[in-house]
C-alpha cells in the first residue's frame, strides 16, 4: 500500500458526487494514518475559502465542511495556483492552513517514493 496519496479533485458543485467522492477518499485515507495531500483545482477551488464547502450539498453524503476539516487537521490541502488566480482567490482569501501551488509542487509530490495520485 503506498503510503502517501495525492489527490486531484477537479469537480465542485458541478459534479456533485464525483466531488463528494474525493473529499471522503481523503478523509477515510487521513483517518487510516495515510499521509494525504488533497489537492483543489477547477470548481473544488471555491473550497479553498471560508463558509463555500458549507454550502455544498449531497444527499447521503457526509457533510463537506467535517471533511474538509479532517483533511486540513491531519493532512495537507492545496489550491491550484492557475485556478485561483483565475478566480481571483490570494492567500489572503482562503482558510487558514491552505497553501495555493503549482504544477511543479504537484508532479514532485505525485512522483514521490511510495506515492499514489488518484484525479476525481
Amino acid at each position: 500500500m503506498a503510503k502517501k496519496l495525492v489527490i486531484k479533485v477537479t469537480a465542485g458543485a458541478d459534479a456533485p458526487e464525483r466531488c463528494s467522492q474525493a473529499f471522503t477518499v481523503a478523509a477515510v485515507a487521513v483517518a487510516s494514518g495515510v499521509d494525504v495531500s488533497l489537492w483543489l483545482t477547477g470548481e473544488s477551488s471555491w473550497f479553498a475559502l471560508p463558509g463555500r464547502a458549507a454550502e455544498f450539498d449531497l444527499p447521503h453524503a457526509a457533510p463537506l465542511p467535517d471533511l474538509l476539516d479532517s483533511l486540513l487537521a491531519g493532512g495537507r490541502v492545496t489550491l491550484c495556483t492557475q485556478c485561483a488566480a483565475r478566480r481571483e482567490i490570494t492567500e489572503k482569501d482562503v482558510i487558514e492552513g491552505v497553501r495555493i501551488a503549482g504544477a511543479q509542487v504537484f508532479v514532485q509530490e505525485s512522483l514521490a517514493d511510495d506515492t499514489q495520485a488518484l484525479v476525481y
